[in-house]
């Protein structure tokens, strides 16, 4: 997904993994994208503050109040009952006792270690130059797990969002500097170096954690990652840990903190320790987990991928607690019949003139329903209405979600997936075979640029590129991700006012029926582009390397190219208002400007021919998609229609003759897509839409019949 789409593609749902992952914090706001307060309290006891306590009864209800509120994050993160009344104590009176309790030892290497050696310390948890830590507990008693009161703050040091990291170790004071000495980097002068900064980002991976917001926008769910003080990112890892912690908001006072609390008895002078790769059991995804901080050698593990079990998409249709239909036939309605649509889709309200359809309000009266969010009970339907036809497919979620598309193309092109799919591995069940895949291509000197992307969200929101496997690896403990391979090589357009640009290409497919299997391709196609010219460096460039550029806060939107096969008015302007109320005038370029600008360009490749090779790509995704019954493919249920966007980019390719070619890549599939500008451009498109899928008279309107 070099590219993607707006805030309408509405990706099929998916339940959350079984698997232990960041924890879902609920906070009120956001929590701050600049780095939080400098502070060291680990090393040192500061005295309680604020009021002292009340009566007793007081407390009992303070307590049942936070509790209430906070409990069900405390008991996801596994922290004992017996702590709360003494953690909200130290909350409320900002507590950081952890100085009275624990020490940082700096532990000194001997000279005689060679540099082989010196490398591997240097990739490890600390690595400093010469220098290594572990923390310690200094209390004469020892640390006791039955102590209420054996429950400790630690501060972040940095919190931030990945995109913004560069940004704010450049621009805030201090920041570097106390990153570069927490992470044992060599950094001399006030002035951020490219260098320093660089390696930070690279050194970070070892370093932080992460949790993500339960509640709130798109983009405040985009997971927040965040660097530890000095004395939590002392602790070290052990597979058998004597400590355990936690992120923690404290909706009060608008603060996240990590809590750490005992696993067992402690005695004086013994090491506090935490598992890295806490809640993983599976031996050889522990293995690939601690990468990061334990280089291991993975070109033993096969990298191959075949498509999942069936038990899979089971286990995928009752996450999404979505009930497959009753068998039925088709409804026949009579010739003339009068179809009454209920929809919340305002443009198909605003669009839809054709004459045999009209609107109604109540979904019992309706005969076709419209919506914009999922169904889920097909059963039902099918029971008690079974002639209500609708504009989704049970099981559509294995189109339109990143990790279920990349399974069910292996049906095409076996365990590496189809030519039209850049190379896929779901990071949840998969992640072996990923890092073997990247260790083979590493050794044979091939490109190892990778894109981690969402399962489910949109707009190019929490996707990174990158080439570091670490990175990759602990990008798997925020959210359920995909990785693909980077498209190295993309076809390239030629924009006078930038250079030689990436774009996307996104299609509107129709489908008819599963059984048989009847699938349109709409004649209007859409073009985004880059503002900066193409090259592979700068990974985190947004504008260089993503098209999608109307969402982003932090980018201007340059031009749109809005391209159309055949119903072309002329050449139109719009205006959108960008943040500040500065107007941007958004010139739309049609079908007979853009194509032949694409053929003067690359006058071997005619476009009817690259059109033809996205027809057949987008072909065989969906024979894939429709070769097995539900849930393993989509559910042939006669009542079903849908709209689907399909976004694609073309790469250069070498087919064994040597000869040099075009090859689609597919990027993902969306759910009832955004129809705006189509509407706006050809005021048919819902005419043409639904007497396509529900009249079943497609020969009068602006389609092609891929099937």
């Amino acid at each position: 997904m070099e590219a993607e789409p707006g805030p309408e593609r509405r990706p099929a749902e998916r339940g959350s993994p079984a698997r232990p992952r960041s924890p879902d914090l609920t906070p009120e706001r956001a929590p701050p994208s600049e780095p939080a307060p400098s502070s060291e309290r680990g090393q040192e006891s500061e005295p309680a503050r604020g009021p002292s306590p009340g009566p007793p009864e007081e407390g009992a209800q303070a307590l049942e109040e936070f509790a209430a509120l906070h409990g069900p994050a405390l008991r996801a993160s596994g922290v004992p009952e017996l702590y709360w009344g003494r953690l909200l104590h130290k909350l409320e009176h900002e507590v950081f006792d952890a100085g009275e309790m624990f020490g940082i030892m700096q532990v000194e290497e001997d000279g005689s270690e060679d540099e082989e050696m010196r490398e591997v310390r240097r990739k490890g948890p600390n690595p400093g130059v010469d220098l290594s830590y572990k923390v310690i507990v200094t209390r004469e008693v020892g640390l006791q797990a039955a102590d209420p009161n054996s429950i400790f703050l630690i501060d972040h040091a940095w919190t931030y969002r990945v995109e913004h990291a560069r940004r704010q170790l450049q621009q805030t004071p201090g920041l570097l500097h106390r990153m570069a000495n927490l992470m044992g980097i060599e950094f001399h002068g006030e002035v951020p170096s490219a260098e320093a900064v660089a390696l930070v980002l690279e050194e970070m991976w070892k370093f932080n954690q992460t949790y993500q917001l339960a509640h709130g926008s798109a983009e405040e769910k985009v997971p927040v990652w965040y660097v530890m003080d000095e004395f939590g990112s002392r602790i070290q890892h052990a597979d058998v840990p004597s400590v355990a912690t936690a992120p923690f908001f404290y909706m009060p006072q608008q603060v996240a903190y990590t809590l750490l609390w005992p696993l067992r008895d402690l005695d004086t002078g013994e090491e506090v320790t935490r598992d890295f790769a806490y809640g993983e059991t599976d031996p050889l995804i522990r293995k690939c987990m601690l990468l990061p901080w334990a280089p291991t050698n993975m070109l033993d593990v096969s990298s191959s991928t075949p498509e999942p079990p069936d038990g899979h998409y089971q286990a995928i249709l009752e996450e999404n607690k979505e009930k497959l239909p009753i068998a039925i036939r088709p409804t026949a309605y009579p010739h003339e019949h009068i179809f009454k649509v209920c929809t919340d889709v305002h443009q198909v309200l605003s669009h839809l003139t054709h004459p045999r359809f009209t609107f109604t309000p109540r979904e019992a009266d309706a005969d076709i329903l419209y919506n914009f969010s999922h169904f889920k009970d097909y059963r039902r339907l099918s029971q008690e209405r079974p002639n209500v036809l609708l504009n989704q497919f049970p099981c559509e979620n294995l189109l339109t979600v990143k990790d279920c598309l990349a399974s069910i193309a292996r049906r095409v092109g076996g365990p590496e997936g189809p030519p039209w799919l850049p190379r896929t591995f779901n990071l949840r069940t998969e992640l072996p075979q990923f890092v073997s895949c990247f260790q083979q291509r590493e050794r044979r000197g091939e490109d190892n640029h990778w894109i981690c992307k969402p399962w489910n969200l949109a707009r190019s929101l929490d996707t990174h590129i990158t080439r570091d496997l670490s990175s990759i690896i602990r990008h798997r403990e925020s959210a359920p991700k995909v990785v693909s391979k980077y498209i190295e090589s993309p076809v390239l357009f030629h924009r006078e006012d930038v250079g030689m640009v990436k774009f996307d290409i996104r299609y509107v497919v129709l489908l008819r029926s599963v059984t048989p299997l009847r699938l349109f391709a709409y004649d209007v196609f859409w073009l985004r582009f880059s503002n900066r010219p193409f090259a592979l460096d700068d990974l985190d460039d947004y504008e260089k390397h993503f098209t999608v550029m109307n969402y982003h806060p932090d980018v201007v939107l340059k031009q749109a190219w809005h391209v159309c096969s055949q119903i072309i008015p002329p050449a139109a302007e719009e205006t959108s208002w960008q943040d500040g109320g500065l107007p941007q005038i958004l010139r739309q370029v049609h079908y007979d400007e853009f194509i032949p600008a694409f053929e003067k360009q690359y006058p071997e490749f005619p476009w009817k021919d690259v059109q033809a090779e996205i027809f057949r790509a987008i072909t065989e995704l969906f024979q894939a998609a429709c070769a097995k019954p539900a849930p393993l493919g989509l559910c042939a249920y006669p009542s079903s229609r849908a709209v689907y966007a399909v976004d694609l980019m073309l790469k250069w390719d070498d087919r064994p003759d040597g000869k040099r070619v075009m090859q689609p890549q597919i990027l993902e599939v969306n759910f009832n897509p955004d129809c705006e500008r189509a509407c706006k451009y050809h005021p048919t498109f819902f005419n043409d839409v639904f007497s396509t899928l529900f009249l079943d008279q497609p020969s009068n309107c602006h389609v092609t019949p891929l099937l």
